[in-house]
């Protein structure tokens, strides 16, 4: 009796007819609105919406993780993943050449170092090996169904899911997929492909040497994630690893003052929303190149140990690569 429930349920959300977007849940009727301004169509918008194979089901894990405590711990946990990476530089240099021919035209086209590209596919996906087990879509529509809006946090979640909601509906739309087709494998926190690209992120994939990026392919995804650090941080010239200090140290550094001091930044001494931080880099001269770069590998993460992780892979990365 379920079965035939969920099944009349199903096709009555794909056969009916829509001309409105009209909604118990407001937040449907806002992503309904928006994508139809985009150009979906109303029968496409509501048959997405009224799916119950991506608005009824919920992904718990998704929803545990992204709880403040778990977001928490899995800032401290970035410290370890930096230092068990370091092993893999190897991987990394060999990496690199045997996708040179890709890196030399992404360098040569966007001006951002491969070296920092790799090392962002490295921490993402482990060079591509880390196969997702989420859905990007029920992921953010679990979301939007259980946060609240009172704090500036839920706020910001409730907002940030309805527009990568948007993204996946339109970005099916246009492929010509069925609602309840659209799946896009994601972690747990929605992100896409190789390179684990929000789907609000999605007009920043490029395909190489073919017109449709494919962020599940290793070549598009090198592209992608070059165009998307060019545009978005403005990172449009070369570093010169000669002006980067011994990054192992400096990593270090980072750490213990990251332990001692709360709010700390390696980049920032305030916030958008006025938030102050203990700023580890201002002040420093031997750190003010290092740290307009930092700043532009946290418009890909915002997260200063992230960015930092990704700067010594990369680092070392080059080294290495001198010495090959």
């Amino acid at each position: 009796m379920k079965k035939i429930f969920i099944y009349i349920l199903f096709t009555t959300a794909v056969f009916a007819n829509y001309n409105n977007c009209d909604f118990k849940n407001k937040d449907y009727e806002d992503i309904c609105k928006k994508v139809v301004k985009d150009g979906v169509s109303y029968d496409y918008a509501n048959s997405f919406l009224l799916s119950y194979f991506k608005t009824k089901k919920f992904d718990e894990i998704s929803w545990k993780y992204l709880q403040p405590r778990e977001i928490k711990a899995h800032s401290r946990s970035e410290i370890r993943a930096n230092n068990t990476l370091v092993k893999y530089i190897p991987k990394i240099v060999k990496h690199l050449k045997k996708y040179k021919e890709v890196y030399d035209y992404a360098e040569k086209k966007y001006g951002v170092n491969r070296e920092i590209v790799a090392a962002i596919l490295m921490k993402e996906t482990s060079l591509g090996k880390i196969k997702p087990k989420h859905d990007a879509f029920i992921v953010f529509n679990t979301i939007v169904t259980r946060v609240g809006s009172k704090t500036s946090r839920e706020k910001w979640l409730l907002n940030m899911g309805k527009k990568n909601m948007e993204a996946i509906i339109n970005y099916c739309y246009k492929k010509g997929v069925k609602p309840a087709e659209c799946n896009l494998p994601s972690s747990y926190a929605g992100a896409v492909g190789i390179s684990q690209f929000m789907p609000n992120s999605f007009g920043y994939v490029k395909g190489y040497k073919t017109k449709i990026g494919d962020l599940t392919k290793m070549e598009d995804a090198i592209l992608s994630t070059t165009y998307f650090l060019h545009k978005k941080a403005k990172f449009d010239k070369l570093i010169d690893w000669k002006k980067i200090p011994q990054m192992a140290k400096v990593e270090s550094n980072w750490y213990d003052y990251d332990f001692k001091n709360k709010d700390a930044s390696f980049v920032y001494s305030e916030g958008r929303n006025g938030k102050k931080y203990n700023c580890f880099a201002c002040g420093k001269d031997r750190l003010q190149y290092l740290k307009t770069y930092i700043k532009k590998i946290m418009r890909y993460n915002n997260s200063s140990n992230y960015a930092i992780g990704v700067m010594r892979l990369a680092y070392d990365s080059h080294m290495l690569s001198k010495r090959v």
